[in-house]
């Protein structure tokens, strides 16, 4: 475990445009559905742990649900704090779908940018922001519908800093070809924040108990989104 949590931290909590800033963990087919999400909340104390080594912050859970999401989207960042991580957990699925990455922070850094500003400017919901990262954007070619994975994201806005204080985030982006309302494509969607140490979770003992416990799952929309021309 340890070794796991130290390669998905060097590969997605990066400060500079050296790392790809997300990586995705295959955990086989076997596990099941509440093996998945223990992996996850072990995953997430073996990366405090490590943050806490290196930047004296910890990482604490901002958010924890359960989704059915067929929707495709666009590349976007989950809401949430300026420097944060996602932990996405992807169960096994008979819908079919891709999962797109795209390095806006570096695009935003060679014009010149913040990533806060290349969105305000060049919004990836209209032709011309997607067309700009084209070029930063990755297909993950071993996303596997047949087993486990968990999907580490950095969802962070800062802008770059030389001293290597600050996170470089990406947007991310799913495709769903076909949704299937007669089955399931389940996410187990967690956020994580960089917070000073006896920062209070967000999420109580009870939200990450019931999480890891429950069998219930919200769904979401299945409408496809539409790319805008610019105004």
């Amino acid at each position: 475990m340890p070794a796991i949590a130290r390669a998905m931290y060097e590969r997605t909590c990066r400060t500079d445009f050296s790392a790809p800033g997300f990586c995705l963990l295959n955990a086989g087919s076997e596990r099941g559905s509440r093996g998945l999400r223990r992996l996850m909340v072990d995953l997430r104390q073996e990366l405090a742990t490590l943050h806490e080594a290196r930047t004296g912050q910890t990482l604490n859970f901002v958010s924890v649900v359960r989704v059915d999401q067929q929707a495709t989207t666009r590349p976007h960042l989950d809401g949430g704090p300026e420097q944060s991580l996602l932990m996405l957990g992807y169960e096994p699925s008979a819908v079919r779908s891709e999962l797109e990455i795209s390095d806006y922070s570096r695009c935003a850094f060679d014009l010149g940018l913040t990533p806060k500003e290349f969105l305000g400017r060049h919004n990836p919901m209209f032709r011309s922001g997607s067309e700009l990262l084209r070029a930063y954007t990755t297909r993950i070619p071993c996303f596997s519908p047949e087993d486990h994975q968990i999907a580490f994201v950095n969802n962070s806005s800062t802008p770059y800093s030389a001293d290597g204080a600050t996170w470089q985030g990406v947007l991310h982006t799913a495709t769903v070809p076909a949704p299937d309302e007669n089955q399931r494509r389940v996410i187990n969607s967690t956020m994580l924040a960089s917070v000073p140490l006896g920062t209070r979770e967000s999420v109580s003992t009870a939200e990450l108990d019931e999480f890891l416990k429950t069998t219930a799952v919200r769904r979401q929309g299945y409408d496809k989104p539409h790319l805008q021309d610019d105004a």
